[in-house]
C-alpha cells in the first residue's frame, strides 16, 4: 500500500468533497479514511488514500489537486505517509 495524506482547508462551499473525490476516483485512487468538519463556516477535511494503483504519479496528483483547490477556493495539500512515519522515528 502506498498511503498519502490529503488535507483540504478553506471557506465552506457546496461541492468540495464531491470535486476532490471525483478527481480521485477518476485517477484510480482509493480512499481509505475520510474525516471532515465545518467550524464557524470553515471547511476542514483530512483523507488517507492509497495511490498504489493510481493512474498518475504522486507529484502530478498533488499538483492537479492543488489546482482543483484553487478553482474551488480551498487549499489542498498532499503528503506522503513516510513523512509522518519518519518524523516520529527521529
Amino acid at each position: 500500500m502506498n498511503k498519502t495524506i490529503i488535507t483540504v482547508v478553506g471557506k465552506d462551499t457546496v461541492g468540495i468533497i464531491a470535486k476532490i473525490c471525483t478527481y480521485l476516483a477518476n485517477n484510480q485512487v482509493n480512499i481509505l479514511d475520510i474525516s471532515q468538519t465545518i467550524v464557524q463556516g470553515y471547511f476542514n477535511m483530512m483523507m488517507i488514500v492509497d495511490i498504489n494503483e493510481a493512474a498518475k504519479p504522486f507529484g502530478e496528483l498533488a499538483d492537479e489537486l492543488e489546482q482543483i483547490g484553487d478553482e474551488i477556493g480551498v487549499k489542498v495539500k498532499c503528503q506522503r505517509e513516510e513523512i509522518f512515519t519518519k518524523m516520529h522515528r527521529i
